[in-house]
């Protein structure tokens, strides 16, 4: 290979008619229209545009200039964003889904609620061919992705590859960081708070001074990370919650309460699992749990699936990311609970009544349900005072006299009329 040299790239600054008119050749070549084109903004400046809710699904921004650039809601699937400058854009609630990020600068964007399921933000160098020198590079040095400031909060970055990504004081906050790869990244004073890094790799990762409460690392690789004053309070890993499923035979006591339920208290008995872990059970679905007591409990993951909870205690209890879907939750207590990521579609957390005109409300005093899916879930009169609801999703919900009094309801959808 002959001697590697060093451009200058000069941008080409389109006016937003120019976008525009990219933007709908590259809209017809995808509905099949004559007249369709890819997009291509290779070294192209985009600073200040507006391409909110395009379709850009695989398009070619290799080294162009997004700052400050409006791509809100916008489609970039499996796009090519390698090396792009990406500083201060608003990229919420953009799905970025397999798109190649290796070398972009995403410093201070948004990504609020983006979609960048196995995305690639690793280091990369950019660049082309020459005939006479073999590589020219068109940057005289590799750089990492940086991502230094960014806003992921609630963005879904499952099995995405970040390695060596440089992300200090970036906001993660409640991220889906699922199987991501984390490698050697430079996440100093990083938000991670409420984060799922369930089966992601953090070997050698620096989170010095790094806020990781409430974070989820169940199956993490932790292999020489750095977590120095770091802040680690109530972070879930594989070692027990509490009471651990070998200090109590929980399943014949689970089976005992259902059998007790069931009876109307003739035969079992019932049982009680405060600040139990019941990770290991795997699968509860269907259970008849009525009038459980497991507050604080820890349900992180299960499938219960159609389980009975009428009138529950769950105070506190850990039901994050669980299979709730046509679980019964008639009058169950829930304040305080963690629902975040949890699948409650077609759920019954309406009254139940307990007595000729005494309906007991189901109860999810500053709950935290983040991202929670309550699809057609009967939610008539719960309460919901104080409740964090940021992205939860309420489509085709019953919600006649739901009290949603201080409720934080960032990016939900489904509330409108409330």
């Amino acid at each position: 290979m002959g001697e590697l040299a060093t451009q200058v790239i000069q941008h080409r600054k389109l006016t937003q008619a120019e976008a525009d008119a990219i933007c709908v050749r590259h809209d017809r070549l995808w509905s099949s229209r004559m007249g369709g084109a890819r997009a291509v903004f290779t070294w192209k400046d985009l600073s200040g545009l507006d391409l909110s809710g395009r379709n850009l699904c695989d398009a070619d921004f290799t080294g162009a200039i997004l700052a400050d650039c409006n791509l809100a809601g916008a489609r970039l699937d499996n796009a090519n964003l390698f090396g792009a400058d990406i500083q201060n854009a608003n990229l919420r609630e953009a799905s970025m889904r397999r798109a190649d990020l290796r070398g972009a600068c995403l410093r201070g964007a948004d990504l609020s609620g983006a979609d960048l399921f196995e995305a690639d933000l690793r280091e990369g160098t950019i660049a082309a061919a020459d005939r006479e020198r073999g590589l020219r590079i068109l940057e005289p040095t590799e750089r990492a992705a940086n991502a230094q400031g960014a806003i992921l909060a609630g963005a879904n970055l499952e099995r995405s590859r970040l390695s060596g990504v440089v992300a200090m004081k970036a906001d993660f906050t409640d991220a889906v960081m699922k199987d991501c790869k984390l490698i050697r990244a430079n996440l100093k004073q990083a938000n991670m708070s409420g984060a799922n890094l369930a089966g992601a790799d953090l070997s050698g990762a620096d989170l010095s001074g790094a806020d990781l409460h409430d974070a989820v690392l169940v199956g993490a690789k932790t292999y020489s990370w750095n977590v120095q004053n770091a802040n680690l309070t109530g972070v879930l890993t594989d070692e027990p919650a509490g009471k651990s499923i070998e200090e109590l035979p929980f399943d014949d006591m689970l089976r005992a309460h259902a059998l007790w339920c069931e009876s109307n208290g003739r035969y079992g008995k019932p049982s009680t699992f405060d600040g139990a872990d019941l990770r290991q059970l795997k699968s509860i679905r269907g259970l008849n749990l009525t009038a459980l007591s497991a507050r604080g409990a820890v349900f992180y993951g299960l499938d219960m699936s159609g389980i009975q909870l009428q009138g529950a205690r769950l105070e506190g209890a850990d039901l994050r990311t669980c299979n709730l879907r046509h679980a019964d939750l008639r009058g169950a207590r829930l304040s305080g609970a963690k629902l975040s990521g949890s699948d409650l579609r077609d759920a019954q957390l309406g009254p139940l009544l307990i007595a000729p005109e005494r309906p007991l409300p189901c109860d999810l005093t500053r709950a935290v349900m983040k991202t929670t899916d309550f699809a057609r879930a009967d939610l008539r009169q719960a309460v919901l005072v104080g409740a964090d609801l940021s992205r939860a999703n309420f489509t085709g919900a019953l919600l006649k006299g739901v009290d949603v009094t201080d409720a934080i309801r960032v990016g939900v959808r489904g509330l409108d009329v409330l």
